[in-house]
């Protein structure tokens, strides 16, 4: 068996990082635990073991740490090494920067090895175990002051003491912990399994009586998010926050809010959810303090994974992705009606084969009829009437030549609004305006006074 043990660096303001990984190399090892600061999240914890999961799915949590056994893992990510650099890779990505890490045969040796980054990395584990004091093992802390006046300062001359006088004096206990430390003794761990939806909550610690201060503490629930989506192999499109106000509030203020978000494709990308989860809380304003936030994730969609593109420029899914992450939050600022997407649709007329919808639009259904004939680059809306010269023909910034048609259209009489068309459609070429699209009415109307000819689009 092989375990890593791994701990995130501390903080600007010195305080420890959510919790540390261990991983060891040994057979059946104990769960070694990562130590956790002041200020640390529990929710940071599940988060750097539900990423664990994504590489190993022997993952456990013990007192304050997450470890793996990842000796079947080794071969499939290239090595200790590789295996190590692409987690750290990842959980920087989550916002979990992990620093020191230390390998052991067992889980406990390796959690006692990450204790004491100033421990020597050569020798052999039973040697480098010994060197390291008793603060290293949470079972030898225990008994720190009564062993200090004995003259035990390090493992290894604890190890050498009379065992029978040693469980007489201290308990099995300590024996049981040096010996699988040690690996004499088998290690027995809980395995951790991801949850079949994610649904996290955390209490604020103190009441939030503005909506954006949210999303300092949504951030941890976002972390978990991102991990539970990573060892899934996953992506969400829809989130919800929800929060619980203040048992203080006004009689006429409901005890909760929520706010749902939706992204235009499926992603797990930490920045991206934040950002726009922040643009969304700038425009919210709290009917009364909030002191407990949930975040959830119902729908949770498969990722489409990728393979690099050899050639420069074959990045088009991660260009897909910027504009996307950009249309969001542009959605969100200027309003949904306000941000639109062209959709293709099912008509012979013109101005119905596209309609405009709030961004983004539904797909547009697989099989689209293309146009029959050549479509202009601009629209004149509405259609611009025509003069006609001696031959009945449309005259508009001089003589105009026929290119193509006429293309005939019979449609729109199934609206039930006035949408019946009947119209020749043609190309002609202008020798001051170029190309235009124009069409002749068929049935005009007999009260008018007009040709019959329109001006309805210019090619560019």
């Amino acid at each position: 068996m092989r375990w890593l043990a791994l701990c995130c660096t501390p903080d600007a303001q010195g305080n420890a990082g959510p919790p540390q990984v261990a991983l060891t190399p040994s057979g059946g090892g104990q769960s070694a635990a990562l130590p956790r600061g002041p200020t640390g999240h529990t929710g940071d914890r599940d988060a750097l073991a539900w990423l664990a999961l994504r590489f190993t799915p022997r993952v456990a949590r013990l007192e304050e740490a997450v470890i793996a056994e990842v000796s079947a893992s080794l071969r499939l990510f290239g090595g200790a090494r590789a295996l190590r650099q692409r987690l750290q890779v990842e959980a920087a990505q989550l916002g979990l920067p992990l620093g020191a890490t230390a390998w052991a045969p067992t889980a406990l040796a390796a959690l006692a090895l990450l204790r004491c980054p100033g421990s020597p990395h050569q020798g052999r584990p039973s040697e480098r175990l010994d060197a390291l004091p008793l603060s290293a093992l949470s079972a030898a802390q225990a008994h720190h002051a009564m062993l200090a006046r004995l003259g035990c300062t390090r493992l290894g001359e604890l190890r050498r003491l009379p065992r029978a006088a040693l469980a007489r004096r201290f308990g099995p206990a300590l024996l049981t912990a040096l010996d699988q430390a040690y690996g004499d003794l088998p290690e027995v761990h809980s395995w951790l399994t991801l949850p079949e939806r994610f649904d996290a909550r955390l209490e604020l610690p103190y009441r939030v009586e503005h909506a954006p201060v949210l999303l300092h503490f949504a951030e941890t629930l976002l972390r978990q998010l991102c991990a539970f989506l990573a060892a899934r192999h996953a992506g969400v499109r829809t989130l919800r926050l929800a929060w619980q106000h203040d048992a203080m509030r006004a009689r006429d203020v409901a005890g909760s809010g929520e706010l749902s978000i939706a992204t235009a494709d499926t992603t797990r990308d930490l920045r991206r959810l934040t950002r726009l989860l922040g643009e969304h809380l700038a425009r919210t304003t709290l009917a009364a303090p909030a002191g407990e936030i949930s975040l959830s994730a119902d729908a949770v969609l498969p990722m489409e994974e990728l393979s690099g593109g050899l050639l420069p420029g074959a990045n088009e899914p991660q260009e897909r992705a910027t504009t996307n992450a950009l249309l969001e939050r542009l959605s969100v600022r200027l309003g949904a009606d306000r941000v639109r997407e062209g959709r293709l649709r099912e008509d012979h007329r013109l101005a119905e084969m596209q309609s405009w919808q709030a961004w983004p639009a539904p797909p547009a259904p697989a099989a689209v009829r293309r146009p029959p004939g050549p479509q202009p680059t601009w629209l004149v809306e509405p259609p611009q009437p025509l003069r006609c010269d001696a031959q009945e023909q449309p005259v508009y910034a001089g003589t105009l030549t026929r290119i193509s048609g006429p293309h005939r259209i019979e449609a729109g009489w199934w609206d039930g609004r006035g949408g019946l068309q009947t119209r020749d459609y043609y190309v002609y070429r202008s020798a001051a305006r170029g190309l235009l699209w124009v069409y002749h009415e068929r049935l005009p109307d007999v009260a008018s006074t007009a040709s019959g000819w329109f001006l309805h689009g210019v090619f560019a």
